[in-house]
């Protein structure tokens, strides 16, 4: 009998572990619950003051919204970048918040998000291929048309102006110069543009290249304020006045267009950027419906 109880038992034992198994088989992931949600967030660069403010900016909302982020910094390097995400899609994360530090090259990272059922948000620039479930973002072409035109206002038509472009293949960089172009291939004077990889030492470097080249170029327009800082000190060096138009609005970029230095920045706010792509995030790892492209605001900034 003793012999005959353990078979059992040990039969029963066995069919509990093999329907344990199947039901495991058979399970499908569900979308988290707000308490369980725990977002990976993988930013371009922490040195460069808009994307501190835009990472402040996502962990002031997870902690008002009582969800986990986990944060990685890129450094401005796309392979940095991808083997961060594979290293977040390892820890259970809900959903992907990337800002991506090329748009071509983060493709394969967010492909491996989709593969893995994991949703992806993309902040301030976007992906060029796999599935975005949302780009929270300015309207680049938009502040890009802003720049020119108050170029235009300020100094009239066909004036000469140089450009410092972004990092080639970011899509911000792209769709900021789309806009410029828009306008000022048709009333301004490009003469020169080249890539400072929004960088103040390589805006610097650049601009000096640009105004020894083109010594009669009366306006830069520069694609962040950080490069537009770089022309600034390019323009006392040479000892001219030159009208500079920055895009960001960050706080050193304010600050000069408040002592004088520089003529205006296209103002975005990195910070509520952060907080609506965490509400997005947040959202989509519900398996709420969230919109395409959800619009952060832009403003020019100018001396008062």
């Amino acid at each position: 009998m003793k012999k005959l109880l353990l078979v059992m038992i040990a039969i029963v034992a066995m069919a509990m572990m093999i329907v344990g198994c199947s039901s495991g088989e058979k399970k499908e992931a569900k979308p988290a619950d707000g308490k369980n949600i725990t977002i990976g967030f993988s930013v371009s660069t922490q040195n460069n003051p808009f994307f501190v403010t835009l990472r402040n900016g996502v962990e002031a909302k997870a902690k008002e919204l009582g969800v986990n982020v986990k944060i990685v910094d890129a450094q401005n390097d796309p392979a940095k970048q991808a083997n961060d995400i594979a290293d977040l899609l390892q820890q259970n994360i809900s959903v992907l918040l990337v800002n991506p530090v090329d748009s071509a090259a983060i493709s394969t990272s967010v492909k491996a998000a989709n593969k893995a059922n994991i949703p992806v948000i993309c902040l301030d620039r976007s992906a060029d291929e796999g599935k975005v479930t949302s780009l929270v973002a300015s309207d680049n072409v938009k502040g890009g048309e802003m720049a020119a035109e108050y170029i235009v206002k300020k100094l009239g038509e066909k004036v000469k102006v140089a450009e410092l472009e972004g990092i080639p293949g970011a899509s911000a960089s792209r769709e900021r110069g789309e806009g410029f172009h828009k306008v000022a291939d048709q009333k301004l004077t490009v003469v020169a543009k080249q890539s400072a990889d929004f960088d103040r030492s390589k805006g610097l470097t650049v601009a000096e290249n640009m105004l020894q080249a083109n010594p009669d170029i009366q306006a830069i327009f520069a694609q962040n304020d950080e490069m537009a800082l770089g022309a600034i000190e390019a323009a006392k060096s040479a000892n001219k006045k030159v009208f500079i138009v920055g895009f960001d609005g960050t706080a050193d970029g304010v600050k000069a267009v408040e002592n004088g230095t520089m003529s205006a920045t296209i103002a975005q706010q990195p910070d509520i950027m952060g907080q609506q792509g965490v509400e997005v995030a947040v959202k989509a790892a519900k398996g709420e419906k969230v919109d395409a492209k959800v619009s952060a605001p832009l403003k020019l900034v100018e001396k008062k």
